[in-house]
């Protein structure tokens, strides 16, 4: 295709879905800082708190796949605007929110807008950008992501040292408002063209079996994983995405094509994506416990030191390096992720060796190559899952993606934290309660000053074993999505295909 027949504005179109996608991933973040003043102001209590978080990951995580559907179906640009909307509403609720439980239903009510939002912006970039600029767009898309997810705590802490707790929802208004015009003048409609049929029984399903599980991967730690409300909601999660999974295969026009599974191109990314998510999710997670409980930063110091990662992501894809080199270098897809994630792990591991006995410089060393990492292997699994489905089910396919990325995140979260705690509480001195291994301040509030530094070192090394984990589970993660990537290189893959049936433009 000749320079002329490319969209002109596509690159500010680009600038308008990351900058929606940037307040979104960052309010998955932000709250972090914030609890204190929230059980200060508003008299939350801890299990109110982590639903004031939680509320948000669960609507935005189960809705994920229905609103790619949606999109698809009626307009991926109407979505947006739908998306944009709800959460603009939905900040301004939680600003003025005079209650926690007003405040957990303006956080769902984002989590709505939100995973609308993250349904579309991926399809809409794929859209937008001929084949050979996607590469490129989706290496800026992953940028601003990664930068949304690590200055949530700086900018959460900046705006806490100087204004009330509801201006870390203030800020979301104007972007909202920008987007709403933006979107509206600007970026092209897009859907499919045979999706008149909704899958409304598909959408309702996919919905109730993420959220239980969703919900169970959120209660399991605190309530316990054995717990009647944590079985009762996973069990019914799972039943509902297994009865899902049953309708999806029986009707005209799903949802979600169970057919894309039979592609091992596309089982790859979605493999190494979800394993990613939960080694980087879970990792970054401890850091913060790593920085504030064994160094003694405080949250906006811990906030501004895990800053090196996103800079490093944004300064290699924004420059369009990460692209360069590796096109410099001859990596095919599976070999880049394969490196990417690779680089991702031993920069986990580095974290995990060299930080354990407060040394700050090698925990920058570790970020520095987890930011290498991530800049050279999710740009390449994006653009691989993406490339892997017909580009009318582009929506869906976006859905899917952010939906795996939250679920690996929240079971990331959630699994290495009870590691470390399991860790922490079978490795603590004789005659502390065992109710004490449950954080590092209520063990250091039950032992002796003669017990304080064995608590101490009892934290550090179930911390660096649990992020050990991590950086495993990102290694298995970085050589299957190789592996299966592959293995399709050898084969035409079915999307493919479909592609070549139905031409693209058709869905224009």
């Amino acid at each position: 295709m000749s320079q002329t027949d490319r969209r002109p504005d596509r690159w500010v179109i680009l600038a308008v879905i990351c900058l929606a996608q940037l307040v979104v991933v960052l309010d998955n973040t932000i709250l972090n800082v914030a609890i204190p003043s929230l059980t200060r102001e508003l008299g939350a209590t801890t299990a109110q708190t982590q639903w004031v978080i939680g509320a948000y990951s669960l609507a935005q995580a189960g809705l994920l796949i229905a609103a790619g559907g949606l999109a698809d179906r009626y307009g991926r640009k109407r979505v947006q605007l739908i998306g944009l909307a709800l959460f603009g509403i939905g900040s301004l609720g939680a600003m003025l929110a005079g209650s926690p439980g007003q405040l957990i239903a303006a956080r769902a009510g984002m989590g709505v807008g939100g995973s609308l939002l993250l349904a579309t912006s991926l399809a809409i970039v794929v859209r937008t950008f001929e084949p050979d600029e996607q590469p490129k767009a989706i290496a800026v898309w992953s940028a601003i992501a990664s930068l949304g997810f690590a200055l949530g705590p700086v900018i959460g802490g900046l705006l806490l040292s100087r204004f009330w707790w509801g201006s870390v929802f203030l800020v979301n208004l104007p972007v909202a408002a920008l987007g709403l015009a933006a979107v509206a003048r600007l970026v092209p409609e897009s859907k499919d063209p045979r999706g008149e049929s909704p899958d409304l029984l598909g959408a309702v399903l996919s919905t109730a079996g993420l959220v239980g599980l969703v919900y169970a991967v959120i209660q399991g730690p605190g309530s316990g994983w054995t717990a009647g409300s944590t079985l009762i909601s996973g069990g019914l999660g799972l039943l509902f995405l297994l009865l899902f999974t049953l309708w999806e295969r029986r009707i005209e026009h799903p949802l979600l094509d169970m057919g894309f599974f039979r592609n091992a191109r596309f089982r790859g990314a979605i493999s190494g994506g979800v394993l990613v998510s939960f080694g980087l999710g879970g990792s970054l997670f401890l850091l913060t416990e790593h920085l504030q409980f064994v160094l003694g930063y405080g949250p906006l110091a811990a906030g501004l030191r895990t800053a090196p990662m996103a800079l490093t992501v944004v300064l290699l894809n924004l420059t369009g390096f990460g692209m360069r080199l590796t096109m410099k270098l001859g990596l095919k897809p599976p070999t880049a992720i394969a490196c990417g994630l690779t680089m991702l792990a031993v920069g986990l591991a580095s974290i995990a060796l060299l930080g354990r006995h407060g040394s700050y410089p090698g925990i920058l060393l570790g970020l520095v190559l987890m930011g290498a990492g991530v800049a050279v292997a999710q740009p390449a699994m994006a653009g691989s899952m993406m490339s892997s489905i017909p580009p009318e089910k582009a929506g869906v396919g976006s859905g899917l993606l952010g939906t795996l990325s939250e679920l690996g995140t929240s079971l990331g979260v959630a699994v290495l934290g009870a590691v470390l705690t399991a860790g922490f509480a079978g490795s603590l001195p004789a005659g502390l309660p065992h109710a004490a291994g449950r954080s590092l301040p209520e063990a250091l509030a039950a032992a002796g000053p003669q017990q304080a530094d064995q608590v101490h070192s009892a934290f550090a090394n179930s911390l660096t074993n649990s992020q050990l984990i991590g950086s495993a589970a990102v290694l298995l993660g970085g050589f299957l999505a190789a592996w299966l990537l592959s293995r399709a290189a050898a084969q035409p893959p079915a999307a493919a295909e479909t592609r070549q049936a139905e031409p693209a433009e058709s869905a224009r």
